[in-house]
Formats: C-alpha cells, structure tokens, sequence
C-alpha cells in the first residue's frame, strides 16, 4: 500500500490566537493553505465571511437544487445538516435552517441553506458569529510529502470538552523544545529527552530533543483502542496498513504505509474511547481508482461508513473524491483521490499572510464581550 499516504489531522480549536502562535512560534510550522479542500473545504488561511442563499437553491456541498418533492428536499438538507456536524463542528441543529451560511473568501464554496430560510432577518443580524468558520493547514511542509494539521476554528465557539480518543502526536525537533523554552510554554519530561506539552485545548504533543531522522518531524499520530486485536484486523487487514511494531504487554502497535511517511500508533486503554466534543479525523490519500473498492470492502465487511463516496467540487480546481469511514472504535478516517488531492494541497506563499489578516480582522471576542455573552462550549 506504498501509494496510500497519510495526510494530516484534524484539530477543532477554540482559541485561534493562542492555538496559531503554539503551532508556528512554539513547533515551528509554517502555514499550507492555500485555495484547497473538498466540496465546502475550500478555505483561504482561516479567513471567513457570510453568505446568504439566492431564492429558490439549496446549494449544499453537491451544489443540490431545491426541486419538487417532500422527500428530495428532506434528503438535501439531512445530508446538508450532516455536513456541517461532521465538517464544521456544530453540534446544535436542532433547527438547520435557522443556521447562517458558510462561505470563505475569496476562494470558497458558498452554501446557502435554501428556500426555508432564504432571507437575512433582524435576528441574524443580531447574531453575526453563528456559524462562521474557517479552516487552516499549518505543517513542517508541503503535505505531499509532510503529515499537517488541519485547524477547524468555529467563531461562536471558545471551548471543546476533549475525550480521550486523541493520546498525542510525536515529533523530533530540538527546535521546537527550544521555542518553548524561549517563550517559557510549559514543557514536561516524561522520558529522558521527551517532553509533553499541550496545544491550547489541551491537545498533547511529546517532543523528542534531537533532529528529525526524516524529512518530516512529525513521527506518529497516537489513538486510542478499547480492542487492540480488533483494531489491528480493522487497520491491518482492512486499510492495508503495514506492522511495524506490536507488543501485547503494552497493548501498542505501530502502524504506517510507507517507511519514510507519519505512523499511526493504536494504543490499548480500559474501557470505551471517548470522543467528547473535540473529536477529530485522520486523512490519507490513496488512488482514486481505489476509493470505489475500498468502500465495498468495508459495506461487505459490516463497517461503518460515516459519508458515502462523494465528488466534491472546488471551484476553478479540480474535482475531489472522498469517502468518510470510521474505525471500530469510531475514529472517523477520511481517504481522498490522491490525484486530486496534490493538485488542491498546493502550499499557498501567502498563506501566513492572510491567516495573519483573518485574525486581525476577527472581532468576536470583542463582540461578544460587548453583549455580556460567552462562546459556546464544544
């Protein structure tokens, strides 16, 4: 499975200052983004704006038309109210119509809700935050050849309940130990020259005090596994990935596609994984032509699949194909065309810049602060 590649993870973030300046000040990465993703993915370095719907669309991410009949409207915005829980991190849509529209300037896909809410009203404009988002990529490289981070940053939310799904992701860099040091970022040794540290959020990260053996830092990603036998059938034999280290005394495996690409480690605990609100997703690339396969396997081996092989549109880039599973433990995996992919993953040279601008420009602590509010907790 030398073709598959691991591509990045993805963090949901309530402070966007703090979580920025940990990632490129403390860890050293550099921002990726640049005009990319699949479907509603599109974004530009964590800028975002609203977006309201013409009459009579409801422009979901498949760029769905509101036609007649009860039923294929109900679909469009299930599917619709399904994306933006699994994509955005709203939780909350008890009513999707009464959510704001998703957009991102000036290279996104607009999403207007349609016809049931397709006008501004005076309570909208009371609530300019509900449901503004953004995305950014940051890493040690261009994510052809780099493992990423993916930063989801929800406007309205300030704060994610983590469970204990995400165990930490490892990286070797004695500058990264030094930033902390410098900036006085608060560092534990666990082992002799490994040091934890946490994101804001509380995401775990350990830091091995010497030069990368890679071109990449980032060595692993570290999830938890309730079964580690199963887990190891489900991501071994399912998902092609090779074994390159298992001991049943420490209930571990470690597992990659590729000598030289990030590993993803499953670590046992006692009882069930709990993803709380702060869940994330692990992505991989494989070749397009495989998507199709994959998907079958998993529907003739009883898995879950969270969102059936789509094509995903970006406009003005190419299109983008994706299927969303989940592991037994329900880690949610997204594989994407490969092809595509590359094309969409492109670094943007002027990504730090417009991240910077986004920021700059974010006023929502000051507004809510301002109506005697607080963000919402994840």
């Amino acid at each position: 499975m030398a073709t598959r590649r691991a591509l990045h993870f993805v963090f949901k973030v309530g402070n966007r200052f703090q979580t920025a300046r940990f990632f490129r000040d403390v860890l050293g990465m550099k921002v990726q983004t640049g005009p990319r993703g699949a479907g509603a993915r599109g974004w530009v370095a964590g800028a975002a704006a609203l977006h309201w719907p013409k009459k009579g669309t409801i422009g979901c991410v498949l760029n769905l038309r509101w036609r007649p009949g009860r039923f294929h409207n109900l679909v469009c915005l299930t599917w619709y109210s399904n994306f933006l829980i699994r994509f955005c991190g709203m939780r909350n849509l008890k009513r999707a119509a009464k959510l704001p529209v998703m957009g991102m300037t000036p290279c996104f896909l607009k999403s207007p809700l349609g016809s049931e809410y397709p006008w501004r009203t005076e309570e909208s404009c009371l609530k300019p935050y509900d449901g503004k988002w953004s995305k950014t990529m940051v890493g040690f490289g261009p994510e052809d050849d780099h493992f990423v981070a993916e930063l989801t940053y929800n406007y309205g939310i300030g704060h994610y309940k983590l469970g204990n799904d995400f165990m930490g992701i490892t990286l070797a860099s004695s500058q990264a130990v030094s930033n902390a040091r410098k900036l006085e970022w608060p560092l534990n040794e666990v082992t002799e020259g490994v040091f934890e540290i946490k994101a804001p959020g509380g995401y775990k990260f350990y830091l091995q005090n010497h030069n990368p053996p890679q071109s990449d830092p980032i060595l692993k990603v570290t999830l938890a596994v309730s079964d580690l036998k199963r887990s190891l059938n489900y991501w071994s034999n399912l998902l092609g990935m090779k074994v390159y280290e298992k001991s049943e005394e420490k209930q571990r495996a470690l597992l990659g596609y590729a000598d030289n690409q990030c590993k993803l480690e499953l670590q046992g605990i006692k009882g069930r994984v709990d993803h709380a609100a702060a869940f994330g997703r692990i992505a991989f690339s494989c070749p397009e032509k495989e998507l199709l396969d994959l998907e079958d396997l998993m529907k003739r081996e009883n898995q879950k699949i969270l969102t059936p092989l789509v094509s995903l549109d970006t406009p003005g880039k190419a299109t983008v194909q994706v299927v969303i599973l989940a592991d037994p433990d329900g880690h949610e995996i997204c594989f994407v065309g490969d092809e595509a992919f590359r094309e969409l993953s492109k670094m943007d040279p002027e990504g730090g810049k417009l991240l910077d601008d986004a920021m700059a420009a974010d006023k929502s602590d000051e507004w809510f602060a301002r109506h005697k509010k607080s963000k919402a907790s994840g």
